[in-house]
């Protein structure tokens, strides 16, 4: 019995290992598409080249939830809208600015299956005094649910900022390739993203 439990944990942590890895190489892949478009797309790096995702290791039981990540999200924009220092990126947050976002959601209480939820964001403003669209990627990670409510299109406002903006949801598992990825979501998130701008 309790070798049948050690190889069930080993499994476990293998799948879920595996489970990351792969969403690690789909990020790469969508990040690779937008990068050779004529906006020359860029991830955006609030904290280094890594995802933006709520996680603990408090031991209090509501933080123990949050030790597996369960949701995450990257950003692209233009390159002119950006600068890379340190490791870094700068991207100014402007009137005409517009950024992508893709979000993946691989569990919650009202699906079958992990999602991947991608669109654009727009109208951004900024309450405080901050100045740069990395330091409002936190609302993705901590107000998630208010973010990618039920409406068919995103309109956010808190007490830090407001963002206005489109998104559409694939099945994660229905990405099997390369054609699926570039098919079902990037030239989609350019749709949307070249739409909003000619608007």
């Amino acid at each position: 019995m309790t070798h049948d439990l050690a190889e069930q944990t080993r499994n476990a942590f293998e799948f879920v290992e595996k489970l990351y890895f792969e969403v690690s190489y789909l990020i790469k892949e969508i990040e690779g598409l937008l990068a050779r478009e004529e906006e020359q797309f860029q991830i955006l790096k609030p904290s280094g080249y890594g995802v933006t995702t709520r996680n603990s290791v408090g031991l209090e039981p509501v933080n123990v939830e949050q030790w597996l990540t369960k949701n995450l999200t990257v950003f692209f924009c233009p390159e002119i809208d950006t600068e890379t220092k340190g490791g870094q990126t700068i991207t100014p947050i402007k009137t005409d600015l517009k950024v992508l976002f893709v979000h993946i959601r691989l569990i919650h209480k009202d699906i079958n299956q992990p999602q991947i939820i991608f669109g654009v964001l727009e109208n951004i403003k900024n309450k405080k005094e901050e100045t740069k669209f990395e330091k409002l990627t936190f609302e993705f990670a901590y107000n998630i649910e208010k973010v990618l409510n039920n409406q068919p299109n995103i309109d956010f406002e808190d007490t830090y900022c407001s963002f206005k903006g489109k998104k559409k949801t694939e099945e994660l598992f229905s990405l099997k390739n390369s054609d699926d990825v570039a098919e079902k979501v990037v030239v989609k998130l350019l749709e949307m993203y070249r739409r909003c701008t000619d608007e």
